[in-house]
């Protein structure tokens, strides 16, 4: 099973770890395109700085997040899963898992990012704020400057087993799963019961809470109508929608009555 993750705006801060070292991160693949948005990025912060939070779109209480990525190239590194923070991540809770668990979520989750493209929770990254719908002076919508690398590695990472895609609409933009992996993929919504709305919040903390149970109990669905069953099995309410043809994903709402 793979599990694509948003990642979060919120970051923990990036210690006193060695510096990021670009070809030790996983999909290979990956390094030249992570190679140049990092360069554009570091660039453009380390210019004017009113320009920078222009373009990422930082307030100006957010000032301090151009300098922190101006200094990519010597901050310390720590692994991706303590970096992200926020709702999902806090009710996902990595650090409180048994070792297997663990071991799962180092094989299973797969962080996208507007600057690395996606990593492993286990990967070590530093701090940084550069989210999947900026424009970078040089190389424009990182949306859309992701797709052909991702296009050629992301198959290859998902195998042949089941894809939980969890992402935000703005990293689901960088890779979309086609053909064949695209019929053993799973999109999930979180509904509130009551109303049949999103809302942000409460659905990032349950996908959270979703991914943490599978990975304790150890479910390993083999493929969405598995993981329909699995899902049930944990206690939650799920309604899904198979493909009505080639090439589609499977679509799962899952339904909660309470808001918390």
């Amino acid at each position: 099973m793979l599990v694509l993750l948003p990642p979060s705006e919120g970051k923990a801060s990036s210690g006193r770890g060695a510096p990021l070292k670009l070809e030790s991160l996983s999909l290979p693949g990956l390094t030249d395109t992570r190679e140049a948005v990092l360069g554009e990025l570091v660039e453009l912060c380390a210019g004017d700085e009113d320009k920078a939070r222009e373009v990422l779109g930082l307030s100006e209480g957010l000032r301090g997040e151009v300098a922190k990525n101006a200094g990519l190239l010597t901050a310390g590194a720590r692994p991706a899963g303590e970096i992200y923070t926020g709702v999902l991540y806090d009710a996902l809770d990595l650090a409180s898992l048994d070792a297997a668990a663990k071991k799962r979520a180092a094989r299973s989750l797969l962080v996208f990012s507007g600057l690395w493209g996606a990593v492993r929770v286990t990967d070590r990254i530093p701090s940084y704020r550069c989210s999947m719908g900026v424009k970078l002076p040089g190389l424009g919508a990182l949306g859309a400057h992701w797709r052909t690398p991702m296009a050629s590695v992301l198959p290859e990472a998902a195998g042949d087993g089941l894809v939980l895609d969890l992402r935000s609409a703005a990293y689901a933009a960088a890779w979309k799963p086609k053909g064949e992996v695209a019929g053993r993929t799973a999109t999930v919504r979180v509904l509130h019961a009551p109303t049949r709305k999103v809302v942000s919040h409460f659905n990032k903390a349950t996908k959270g809470r979703i991914v943490r149970s599978l990975l304790s109990t150890g479910a390993a669905p083999k493929g969405p109508a598995e993981l329909v069953e699995a899902l049930r099995d944990l206690g939650y309410v799920v309604e899904a929608q198979a493909p009505v043809k080639a090439g589609q994903a499977w679509s799962l709402d899952v339904l909660v009555e309470e808001i918390h």
